[in-house]
């Protein structure tokens, strides 16, 4: 008897995904063959959890911390954060305005959903993290994507931006340091979004899960500007500056009446986080920084490799990344489109990148590529990716 048919809700289909998990996919396939491939297309540092935060995670489930928590995070977790978030980022937090979330994600998806009625306009960054639109998409949301130009380092198109924000605009999404660029919103385009989002009354979701990932200047979160503590919503974790992938373990820093209504999705959906992640959380918030300097310190050596290697390859121009470890070098000067490109390294040299419009239209003749890898499969893949050109 034939099995039923899912009739999907129509929802579904304005569901984007990441496509890094997708060429992920095709990787493993090539690499079934027998075939090497140098994977660049991964944002996960490759860098294993610091001793002390996995000890303090197996010391967790040996002293019992199995069993559901609040759903809004430990109690010492949340004053930690305040605590680290607030010293980091000039700020007084208060432990009622964090939410702890299993990753990331989570604060996204949660206060988008809190926030936006179908139709409300939000503003995003493109090419941006895929997943902003996936989100806005599936909740009936009006998107406007505001592009990131290569001349002014990926920052806003501050002209684009005045013309996109108005009154109808219910929210406003950062990410600095960038994915997929590298870029860092320069303080002046903090400034616009600021005065803009004070003008026209409405929300900004500033994602700063990289924040520790610079490598000139500090980190300036538009929470901190005047009048903008009270409508933005900071988004961060563990994954990246703490290596913590797999932990699942992040947070929003919000106000508290949102916070209580992403507590409340919470209950709704995952009920709470891990509790002994949470308690390897609070040890990666109060024990050793050296391992996240020294991290920070090799993505910037292999930065420098990478960004020469590409700018030496004719064709191929690369703006050098002020954070986050991804290099999105400009390839529009070879003839082939982003992702017939990315195809070709896959499939014939062994080097998994990911295409640039993946992360929206204003990406086609980019490729993202991470350089969370060694230097010596760094080093081999900017070799094969030359060899590929000089093929064409």
């Amino acid at each position: 008897m034939p099995g039923k048919t899912a009739h999907l809700a129509q929802r579904m289909s304005r569901l984007g995904t990441e496509t890094a998990f997708d060429v992920l996919v095709k990787a493993r396939a090539v690499e079934a063959t027998g075939r090497a491939v140098i994977h660049l297309e991964i944002g996960e540092p490759d860098f294993e959890t610091p001793a002390h935060i996995v000890e303090a995670g197996i010391a967790a489930l040996r002293g019992g911390a199995t069993h559901y928590g609040p759903a809004a995070g430990l109690p010492e977790l949340r004053e930690a954060i305040a605590r680290q978030a607030g010293a980091f980022r000039g700020m007084t937090i208060r432990p009622s305005q964090v939410v702890v979330t299993p990753g990331a994600k989570p604060i996204m998806y949660f206060c988008l959903t809190a926030l936006l009625d179908e139709g409300a306009e939000v503003v995003y960054p493109n090419p941006g993290f895929p997943i902003y639109e996936s989100v806005i998409n599936f909740l009936g949301a009006a998107g406007k994507p505001v592009p990131l130009l290569e001349k002014s380092g990926f920052s806003f198109d501050l002209d684009a931006l005045r013309q996109l924000v108005g009154p109808a605009t219910r929210l406003i999404v950062l990410n600095s340091p960038q994915n997929p660029t590298g870029g860092v919103l320069s303080r002046e385009a903090l400034e616009t979004v600021a005065e803009l989002a004070q003008r026209h009354d409405c929300w900004v979701l500033s994602d700063e899960i990289y924040d520790r990932i610079l490598y000139d200047g500090q980190h300036v979160s538009i929470a901190s500007l005047p009048g903008m503590q009270e409508r933005t919503i900071i988004l961060d974790g563990f994954s990246k500056t703490y290596a913590m992938t797999g932990w699942r373990l992040g947070y929003g820093i919000m106000p508290e009446p949102l916070a209580d209504a992403v507590a409340r999705l919470m209950t709704n959906s995952n009920s709470c986080t891990a509790t002994f992640t949470q308690l390897a959380g609070v040890a990666a918030l109060e024990g050793p920084q050296a391992p996240v300097e020294a991290m920070t310190a090799e993505f910037l050596r292999r930065r420098n490799v990478v960004v020469e290697g590409l700018n030496a390859i004719p064709g191929i121009s690369c703006t050098c990344p002020a954070g986050a470890f991804y290099a999105f070098p400009n390839i529009s000067g070879l003839g082939p489109s982003a992702q017939a490109f990315a195809d070709l390294l896959l499939e014939k040299y062994g080097v998994a990148a990911l295409a640039g419009p993946g992360f929206g239209r204003y990406g086609e003749g980019y490729l993202r590529l991470s350089y969370a890898n060694s230097l010596e499969n760094l080093t081999e893949a900017i070799r094969r990716i030359a060899q590929a050109v000089a093929e064409l």
